[in-house]
């Protein structure tokens, strides 16, 4: 079984603490999120309305959609409240010296 290929996002220093920043991995919409001493990558379309979360705040590990105001936990994806009811896909991240590595092929 062959590994999933990831794929540099940015640099861990263009990230800032609970600062969502937008990336195209593969044509995929990410937001990067450097919180809590770790790096989350997460998909960047909000699953109730088609916006972009990276725009949003972060709090407790959760990026908030600026739009309607439904949190998505940065671990796992899953709404923590309405109006969004489906997760949005998170994605393996990996931090090799200042490179932030993101697979899109692999949801975790």
């Amino acid at each position: 079984m062959s590994e999933s290929p990831y794929i540099r996002a940015a640099a861990l220093s263009e990230l800032e603490e609970d600062t969502p920043k937008r990336v195209e991995i593969d044509g995929v919409p990410v937001s990067l999120v450097r919180t809590e001493g770790e790096v989350f990558a997460i998909n960047d379309i909000c699953s109730h309305a088609n916006v972009s979360l990276s725009e949003g705040e972060v709090e407790d590990c959760a990026i908030e959609c600026w739009l309607h105001g439904s949190s998505f936990d940065l671990r796992t994806g899953k709404p923590s409240g309405l109006p969004a009811t489906r997760p949005v896909p998170v994605y393996p991240v990996k931090i090799e010296g200042d490179d932030v590595l993101v697979s899109v092929t692999q949801e975790s």
